[in-house]
């Protein structure tokens, strides 16, 4: 970690308990912990925190599961997305 709270990439997913592709696959998603990018990934540790913290904790797996798909859910489907491109 740098002295103002930066971790790269092989930092924050040992801090996390994520690997770095994991990391690289929510950042293309849309749904990890902030990050910056100056030509090289960068995460601060509040940011990381917070997006823990947001990420609520569960009293057993199922709950963990079931919001974990409520999560998946959201996210737009690939044949809307092709109807927003086309325009309808």
């Amino acid at each position: 970690m740098y002295p103002d709270g930066r971790m790269d990439t092989t930092n924050a997913s040992t801090y996390i308990g994520l690997s770095e592709k994991t990391l690289a696959m929510m950042r293309c998603n849309g749904s990890g912990p902030k990050f910056v990018k100056r030509g090289r990934v960068f995460y601060f540790q509040v940011d990381i925190d917070a997006w823990m913290n947001a990420q609520g904790r569960h009293t057993s797996t199922a709950r963990a599961a079931a919001n974990a798909l409520r999560r998946r859910t959201r996210c737009s489907s690939p044949a809307s997305i092709q109807t927003r491109r086309q325009g309808f």
